[in-house]
């Protein structure tokens, strides 16, 4: 397993949205710049890249508080997925290399911040979330 964390939170579905609406030049510039900051934060991991497809990908978002709905939060693991291919750790992000996703989502006012898991083909998945901790 590998994991690594992005500080803050990410763009949910809804400023996506917003932002595509106003301009496409800023709904574009907000991916980016998502997509960059998943990428720093894989890099600086230092992860390797995947050799056993699929993978399960296991995300807990810790957002600041419980305003955005838990799919307008998810929605920002297109983030992380480019991301992921950008920096070199995934080929792609198809069914032929994504086996399942998992997330948990949680309050923390004081740290908020995504933490991803990557767990290749083979590898024992946690059971209960309960067990990331």
């Amino acid at each position: 397993m590998q994991q690594f964390r992005i500080p803050g939170r990410l763009e949910g579905l809804n400023g996506l949205i917003a932002a595509n609406r106003s301009s496409p030049y800023r709904g574009a510039r907000a991916k980016r710049s998502n997509t960059d900051l998943c990428a720093w934060a894989i890099r600086a991991a230092k992860l390797k890249p995947v050799e056993h497809y699929p993978v399960t990908i296991w995300i807990r978002w810790t957002e600041p508080n419980a305003k955005r709905d838990p799919d307008n939060v998810a929605s920002a693991k297109k983030f992380i997925l480019d991301g992921l291919q950008t920096a070199g750790i995934i080929q792609n992000d198809g069914m032929k290399q994504i086996a399942s996703f998992v997330d948990t989502f949680r309050i923390n006012a004081g740290d908020p911040h995504v933490t991803v898991m990557i767990y290749e083909d083979g590898e024992p998945l946690p059971q209960t979330p309960q067990e990331l901790e």
